[in-house]
C-alpha cells in the first residue's frame, strides 16, 4: 500500500477530525466506537424501562444534547461525540447519524423515523478505496426543520432554517432556508412561509 501520510505526522483520528481523508483503524476510534456501541445499547434498554432516567446514558453519549430534546431509540452512531441536537428537537425511532465529523441538528426540528445523517465519503479511485481510506464533511441541519421518515442526508449538506424535506428523500445539496424540497435527489420545490 503507498504510503498515503508520509509527510503528515497527524494520527489518523486527528486527520479525520479536521476532515482529511484518513483510516479507520485508530485505536483510539476503535475504543470512542465501542464505548458509542455501548452506550447507545444501554441507553435503548434504559428508555424502555424509564425514558428520564436513560436521558443520562444519551447524555453521555452525544457532543451536546439541548434542554428537552428526545431522541427515541434505537440509535446509531460511529462516535456519537461528534453530534449537537439543540433544545426541544424531536428525533423519532431508527436515527442512524455517522458522525466521524460533526452532525449539528438545530432548535425545535422534527426528525423522523430511520433517517440517515452520514457524513463518510470514500475515494472515486480503486485502489485508495481499496487501501481503506475516507474521510467526511459535516452536515448541519438548521432550526425548526422537518426531515419526514427516511430522508438520507449527504456529506457536507447544510438544511436551512424552517426547511421541510419530504419522506424518503436523498438530499445530495444545501436546502436554502424556508424551502420545501423533495425526491431523489431532493429538489426544492416551493418556498415555505417565514
Amino acid at each position: 500500500m503507498p504510503d498515503y501520510f508520509r509527510d503528515d505526522p497527524r494520527s489518523h483520528r486527528e486527520r479525520m477530525l479536521a476532515g482529511d481523508l484518513y483510516i479507520a483503524d485508530d485505536p483510539d476510534n476503535a475504543a470512542l466506537a465501542q464505548r458509542a456501541v455501548q452506550l447507545a445499547d444501554a441507553y435503548h434498554q434504559a428508555f424502555v424501562a424509564d425514558p428520564e432516567a436513560a436521558r443520562g446514558l444519551l447524555t453521555e453519549l452525544l457532543g451536546h444534547l439541548g434542554e428537552g430534546a428526545v431522541v427515541k431509540p434505537p440509535l446509531f452512531v460511529d462516535y456519537g461525540e461528534n453530534i449537537h441536537i439543540g433544545a426541544r428537537t424531536f428525533i423519532n425511532y431508527q436515527l442512524t447519524a455517522l458522525d466521524p465529523v460533526s452532525i449539528t441538528i438545530g432548535q425545535d426540528c422534527q426528525i423522523g423515523p430511520n433517517v440517515q445523517l452520514l457524513t463518510p465519503t470514500h475515494p472515486l479511485e480503486p485502489q485508495p478505496r481499496r487501501d481503506k481510506l475516507e474521510a467526511a464533511e459535516p452536515i448541519v441541519i438548521g432550526d425548526n426543520v422537518w426531515l419526514g421518515g427516511g430522508v438520507i442526508v449527504c456529506p457536507g449538506v447544510t438544511i436551512g432554517d424552517n426547511s421541510v424535506v419530504g419522506a424518503g428523500a436523498v438530499v445530495t445539496k444545501d436546502v436554502p432556508p424556508n424551502s420545501l424540497a423533495v425526491g431523489n435527489p431532493a429538489r426544492v420545490i416551493r418556498q415555505l412561509d417565514a
